[in-house]
């Protein structure tokens, strides 16, 4: 593969994983939902991320979501899978099943928890970027996973002939300009904020939490962008601003999207897995008041948002645990 090559796509939906009430993953409405964001403009399935609630599904939910992905996407947009572990030994295996269950690519995440040395986490992403012939993204949130992958780290890490990408979470701008600098790596937007002026400094894309909601105007911003038109990009920009802080202030990103996609009627339950709860009243409340400030996001009509607090209050306990094996 040469490294000019996008095998990921740009419009990312970092996707929400769809539950029943009582915490059981809705496979119906996990393939309505991806169809819903394919067709509206996604070129690109993150399947078991942090927005998927990956620290709490088994791995044979995490393969079949990859199945599933792949099954509705139906050649329209790439599904990377995107789990990750903080055991070394359990991501190259997950990241071998999805391979077979026919991933497009592979989002490492930096070991979270253990707080290795940087050469703990380099060696982590080369064993797993080794273990199959998948195009990685390595995904850099320090806020999660209490170290970021620094500089020098993704330097060394490009050498890599299946490393092409970073999802970038921490925000420094001025690093990822040095970085793509100095390398071929494409980067995405980790944080919704930061879409477009991650584009505006040569970026690929975005792997969106709201993008759950409203992938077309990502889709417009994006397009804008590929065409020199910066006006038209920061108009998208505008107009998704108040639906990001909706998002992404209050509670974590995919209490909220579940909360408002249940809102919209886009899935039958808006319920997430503990530890995770939904949102509390006076949560809820900031969440609809900056959905008040919404206006004409393509895609979306909120004329129809019926919020339903007492559908997401609390968490759910699954029958089967997500265990590491």
């Amino acid at each position: 593969m040469s490294r000019a090559e996008n095998p990921f796509g740009q419009v990312l939906v970092a996707l929400v994983t769809p539950f029943t009430a009582d915490g059981e993953v809705d496979w119906k409405a996990v393939e309505r939902h991806i169809d819903d964001v394919v067709t509206a403009g996604a070129d690109g399935i993150v399947v078991t991320g942090t927005t998927g609630e990956t620290s709490t599904l088994t791995d044979p939910e995490k393969i079949k979501l990859v199945e599933v992905g792949k099954d509705v996407a139906g050649g329209r947009a790439k599904i990377i899978t995107g789990g990750g572990s903080n055991e070394t030994a359990h991501a190259i295996e997950l990241a071998k099943k999805s391979a077979q269950a026919g991933a497009d690519g592979n989002m490492i995440v930096t070991p979270y928890y253990n707080k290795p040395t940087q050469a703990g986490v380099l060696t982590h992403f080369r064993m797993i970027a080794d273990s199959t012939d998948l195009p990685v993204i390595l995904y850099d949130i320090p806020g999660r996973t209490g170290i970021p992958i620094t500089y020098e780290t993704i330097l060394r890490a490009a050498k890599h002939p299946n490393i092409l990408a970073v999802k970038d979470a921490k925000g420094d701008l001025s690093e990822v300009s040095r970085v793509m600098n100095q390398t071929d790596l494409m980067y995405f937007a980790g944080d919704d904020a930061n879409a477009l002026p991650t584009l505006a400094i040569g970026g690929t894309g975005l792997i969106g939490v709201t993008a759950n909601i409203a992938p077309t105007p990502y889709r417009h911003m994006i397009d804008a962008v590929n065409a020199g038109d910066l006006a038209a990009a920061t108009a998208a920009h505008r107009q998704l601003e108040p639906l990001v802080r909706a998002v992404m202030t209050h509670v974590p990103g995919t209490v909220a999207a579940k909360y408002i996609l249940h809102g919209l009627g886009r899935i039958q339950s808006p319920r997430v897995r503990l530890p995770l709860v939904g949102p509390e009243e006076w949560e809820a409340a900031q969440i609809e008041d900056e959905i008040d400030l919404v206006k004409d996001i393509p895609g979306v009509d909120f004329r129809n948002f019926r919020p339903d607090r007492n559908a997401a209050a609390g968490g759910a306990l699954p029958k089967v645990a997500g265990t590491t094996r």
